[in-house]
């Protein structure tokens, strides 16, 4: 951007970037619910290995059909914040949280396990077509029918006996949802086992889908749906996660970092499984992205929560959101008050930004007369722009540059209030009871629309163009639009920005009409 643009050209540059955050990042970046996914009861299964060592990593094995009753239960282990429940072979084919704020609309607790969505957690498939066919076909036995996670024994032991090779699972299960695995074979056999298909509840427009790879380099890896052509491997693996927005089933090791595959369905959903021959060791989980729940598991757990490109701000902003909610004991308020200092630290430059807003509209009828009289001659019309510009101290970019500075700040924050679960079930005050749902009133979005109006209003602007002028007056009717279905929480973050925006318009109009003012008096005193 060079520095004669345009009153117009800044104000096209701030609705763009605007828009940027609402509609481009929304369509382009956030994966869609896929369609008629809460209503699919039965999916064709291909329970073959990931095509790792093949030459066409497109070539399906052949599917494996199936002789089991793979409903039938062998076991169910239960804690006060889980049940799961172990089919005959050998995966976790149920795992309920417990509860309350993870309970759906009739009071019942979620299943984080979809069967009709394969893998299963804690599925093994195995590179030989033959042993897998087996494998499929013959059920497990389990140590016990029944776990209390709060008695002394809450080791399960299953085993699989194949016709030349014995299975053998030990699982440790904890409280939250956590379990030390450890996976023995009678020979050295090349097989696969799985954390899980991602869990299938938070099924929306804002709902990221996909797996994370971290190694012990710190590197993270993100897969999401649609996002794996051939079958990718990776070595040194620290953590592997399959995710949707607010839960998700994963291995991780830090102290002996594990081998990963990360495939595809037949729907093009990223599934990721661990590769090893015969002793396989990794902690499990399944369950929500709380941090409070994930740090008291390990303290590098953190990273399954991920934000994008501005993780790096966002990670702080959690932190310092969650700072908050620790005195403050609400959410909502925490939002509200982050939201205010936040704008006390950018003050400055939304300061500058409106001061230069107000100078060129000053300046806008010079400006035009500068067009007007060279408008033959752009070289000779930028010379006299800048010298105008030089002349009253006014600079175009100073309203640009703000905007782009704050633009990482406030997507980070629209990134952590959209992928926080702790916002779930979490109420602010008045009619807000849950900060992760739409306003079921609308009246935060129509404020925030309201707000956005009021502030157009008293904006200092010096629009020429007729179609520039009909899309600004739009634009608070467009993003109340948006908003919504958007998060209670992100509303009300937009909310309580806005209302700093219109309070400090109002103030800087002010200040700038008193020095005006000041400026007239002083050119009559000399004259």
């Amino acid at each position: 951007m060079s520095e004669n643009l345009s009153q117009q050209k800044r104000i096209l540059i701030a609705v763009v970037l605007s828009f940027l955050f609402f509609v481009v990042y929304d369509y382009f970046f956030i994966p869609k619910a896929p369609q008629n996914e809460q209503n699919i009861t039965h999916i064709e299964q291909n329970n073959s290995a990931p095509q790792t060592t093949t030459a066409n990593t497109n070539t399906q094995a052949p599917k494996t059909e199936l002789s089991v009753n793979q409903k039938e239960e062998i076991a169910v282990v239960k804690s006060e914040h889980f049940e799961a429940h172990i089919d005959s072979l050998g995966r976790i084919a149920k795992f309920y949280l417990s509860d309350e704020k993870y309970k759906d609309e009739n009071g019942k607790s979620i299943n984080l396990v979809d069967t009709s969505l394969s893998p299963l957690p804690l599925e093994i498939r195995f590179s030989d077509a033959k042993i897998n066919q087996e494998a499929f076909n013959t059920v497990y036995t389990a140590s016990q029918k029944t776990i209390n996670v709060n008695d002394e024994n809450t080791t399960l032991i299953l085993t699989q006996n194949l016709n030349d090779l014995i299975i053998t699972k030990k699982i440790t299960f904890h409280k939250y949802g956590n379990y030390d695995l450890e996976v023995n074979l009678s020979k050295d056999t090349a097989y696969f086992i799985t954390p899980g298909y991602r869990p299938n509840i938070a099924v929306d427009s804002y709902t990221v889908h996909g797996v994370l790879i971290l190694d012990k380099d710190d590197k993270i890896t993100m897969l999401e749906d649609g996002d794996v052509e051939n079958d990718e491997s990776f070595s040194n693996v620290t953590l592997m996660a399959a995710s949707d927005r607010y839960y998700s089933a994963f291995f991780y090791n830090f102290e002996k970092p594990l081998n990963a595959v990360v495939t595809k369905d037949n729907h093009e959903n990223s599934i990721v499984f661990a590769s090893a021959t015969n002793n396989f060791k990794a902690t499990g989980y399944i369950g929500s992205k709380e941090h409070e729940i994930l740090r008291s598991i390990h303290a590098d757990l953190d990273d399954v929560v991920e934000y994008g490109w501005f993780t790096f701000i966002a990670k702080p902003m959690f932190e310092f959101l969650n700072f908050l909610h620790g005195y403050l004991g609400n959410w909502g308020w925490a939002i509200v008050v982050m939201t205010l200092i936040v704008r006390i630290i950018l003050f400055p430059l939304t300061y500058k930004s409106m001061i230069s807003m107000n100078k060129l509209k000053d300046l806008a009828p010079k400006m035009k007369e500068i067009r007007e009289h060279y408008k033959g001659d752009p070289q000779k019309m930028n010379l006299h722009m800048m010298e105008l510009y030089k002349k009253h101290g006014a600079n175009p970019m100073s309203g640009c540059l703000p905007i782009l500075i704050q633009i990482p700040i406030f997507f980070a924050i629209y990134r952590v209030l959209l992928n926080a679960i702790e916002l779930k079930a979490a109420p602010w005050a008045f009619w807000i009871t849950d900060l992760s749902v739409m306003d079921p009133w609308f009246i935060l979005p129509i404020f925030m629309g309201l707000t956005m109006f009021i502030q157009q209003l008293i904006t200092p602007m010096a629009i020429q163009d007729p179609m520039q002028e009909k899309i600004m007056k739009f634009l608070p009717l467009i993003f109340t639009f948006f908003f919504l279905t958007f998060p209670a929480g992100l509303t009300l973050y937009w909310c309580v920005n806005n209302i700093c925006s219109l309070i400090q318009q109002v103030i800087v109009n002010k200040l700038f009409k008193n020095h005006k003012k000041e400026e007239i008096a002083k050119h009559e005193h000399r004259s």
